[in-house]
């Protein structure tokens, strides 16, 4: 396989996806031609990706096959791509190597220094907040990332990459498909394994290999029960929990409305966001940084300025006392984790979610009815509007409204609303000032 400097025009098949942009934009900005497709380019429709992609210089084409030519010398596809696309056909009539979005992504960390952010959650912020602090210590850093940073956003970008000057990339390694294990980093980080994709030992040894594919330090959260199994070295890890010491111990953890406030170390640190986990993940990045010689004082003030990300605990507005949240929260621990970051805002959360696929959610059930039923507090509601199909062969045999119907039985007040669409009229009375509402979900574009 040639190595990512060989290869000059590359061809992304469904481009507008999270993963695939920002591949595409970190390879235009290291000077490669590209362009790429994607069956939600339509012709005279508007699509603020595309306008995003072009505007850095990405060729955009409607899902037809036309932008694949002789010329051509990689195409990429995700793992939602099927081998009968007519694009995957025209390119293996041309002879033109196809590889995943996770094996392009591979190549570009053997090109780079690169920091690899593993975990079933967190990855993304904890990936802008490094990102942040890095710059900030003048470091200048790339970023691959799997959600938007609102400081790229803000210049008009998709905000999910940027190239950087430094020696260093910081990706995201999913741990989902399977693709963590491609990559060798010089630093690893491990922030947690709650189920998700997998069952335990599957997700266990998965983060295994990562470990020890990680070429120079591997630091791991000593608060995660399974991850702390994979420590190498105490000296290295961070912990949240005064039962669990670490490298890295956030003590004095505070809430008031939209900010928190912590100690690292003793060093105090304030970020405008809201829960502990995300003060979990500020620990992660902080621990990366001072691995690289940057000072607490220095990443403090990297994380007192960090704005968020896209879709993660991302503050809509604020309107007669009611505030309106949206969530990237998709497995039980991450739901869970979210309902309890907004309580401390007011006396009463309303969370919606709609699950996504229906092998996962089967998958998960009685995790989502536990994890669910024990964050709710009694002025609490969990309402789930049906389950997100993206096509393809599915054994439609469990319903959002099992989830509910579960959580009904622990005491809790649940709701199902089919439809989404009606979600608003049916839940508008029982929104009393003060409360949260809160949005969750993944994989759905509509969202």
């Amino acid at each position: 396989m040639k190595r990512i400097n060989e290869y000059r025009h590359i061809f992304f098949i469904g481009i507008a996806g999270t993963g695939m942009s920002a591949i595409a934009q970190y390879l235009a900005g290291k000077g490669k031609s590209v362009s790429g497709s994607d069956r939600y380019f339509v012709s005279g429709q508007y699509n603020d990706t595309r306008t995003k992609l072009e505007a850095e210089g990405i060729l955009c084409y409607e899902q037809d096959g036309t932008g694949i030519s002789s010329e051509t010398e990689l195409v990429v596809v995700s793992t939602a791509i099927e081998s009968t696309v007519q694009e995957v056909q025209k390119a293996i009539t041309l002879g033109i190597t196809i590889l995943k979005r996770s094996e392009v992504l591979a190549l570009i960390s053997a090109s780079i220094k690169t920091i690899a952010i593993g975990g079933t959650s967190g990855k993304s912020t904890t990936s802008a907040m490094l990102f942040d602090i890095l710059n900030r210590a003048g470091m200048s850093p790339g970023i691959i990332s799997g959600a938007g940073l609102v400081s790229l956003i803000r210049n008009k970008k998709i905000g999910n990459a940027a190239v950087g000057n430094g020696e260093w990339l910081i990706i995201e390694a999913d741990e989902s498909d399977g693709s963590i294990v491609q990559y060798h980093p010089e630093i690893g980080v491990l922030l947690n394994i709650d189920k998700d994709h997998q069952e335990m030992e599957e997700l266990m040894q998965i983060f295994s290999t990562f470990c020890n594919h990680t070429t120079s330090i591997f630091i791991v959260n000593r608060g995660n029960t399974w991850s702390a199994q994979l420590s190498q070295n105490i000296s290295h890890d961070f912990s949240a929990h005064s039962d669990f010491p670490a490298g890295y111990q956030a003590t004095h953890f505070m809430q008031t409305g939209m900010k928190v406030q912590f100690s690292i170390n003793g060093y105090p640190f304030e970020m405008k966001t809201v829960g502990r986990h995300n003060m979990e993940n500020a620990l992660a990045a902080v621990a990366v940084a001072h691995q690289l010689g940057v000072s607490f004082e220095i990443a403090a003030d990297a994380i007192l300025n960090y704005e968020g990300i896209y879709r993660r605990h991302q503050v809509l507005g604020e309107y007669n006392g009611i505030t309106l949240i949206d969530d990237y929260a998709h497995n039980p621990v991450k739901c869970a984790a979210s309902i309890q970051a907004c309580q401390p805002i007011a006396p009463k959360v309303i969370a919606w979610f709609q699950p996504h696929g229906y092998g996962p959610t089967r998958f998960l059930k009685d995790d989502f009815i536990l994890e669910i039923a024990n964050a709710l507090r009694l002025d609490d509601e969990i309402w789930m509007s049906e389950i997100f199909y993206a096509g393809g062969t599915a054994t439609k045999d469990i319903s959002a409204n099992d989830l509910i119907e579960g959580i009904k039985a622990k005491g809790k007040k649940a709701f199902f609303v089919a439809d989404r669409n009606y979600f608003f009229e049916s839940v508008k009375e029982r929104l009393t000032d003060p409360s949260v509402l809160l949005l969750m979900g993944a994989r759905d574009p509509s969202l």
